[in-house]
């Protein structure tokens, strides 16, 4: 009875991170602009690798392989973010049109509650 309900819980999780990648493919395919690809792609590569990789912890059970699954999950989490924003600085600081993709932010805090 314990195997099965295992299984059902690899089977669902598993399932979750699939979607995932799904759709970060469809999110990269539909955006039109880099910054917003790259947003996509690493938010999915981000949860679906680590859903994937949670359902092979639980499948595999308590073991030293369960730590070295752990290992590739924080060493992912830790670079996946860091290389994607890597990437997005160079978009930002070499791209001469950002202006018309991406909106200025407000540095006056009261600019929004008008003058006082």
């Amino acid at each position: 009875m314990g195997e099965w309900i295992r299984f059902w819980i690899v089977a669902v999780i598993l399932t979750a991170g699939i979607l995932c990648f799904v759709l970060e493919t469809v999110g990269i395919f539909r955006f039109g602009y880099v910054l917003n690809r790259m947003h996509a792609a690493g938010i999915g590569d981000t949860m679906g690798l680590l859903l994937i990789v949670l359902s092979l912890m639980i499948a595999s059970g308590w073991s030293f392989d369960t730590g070295k699954l752990l290992l590739l999950i924080i060493f992912m989490w830790l670079t996946s973010p860091t290389s994607t924003h890597f990437l997005s600085m160079v978009e930002i600081n070499t791209n001469p049109d950002i202006g018309s993709h991406v909106r200025k932010m407000r540095t006056d805090p009261d600019q929004d509650r008008g003058s006082v």
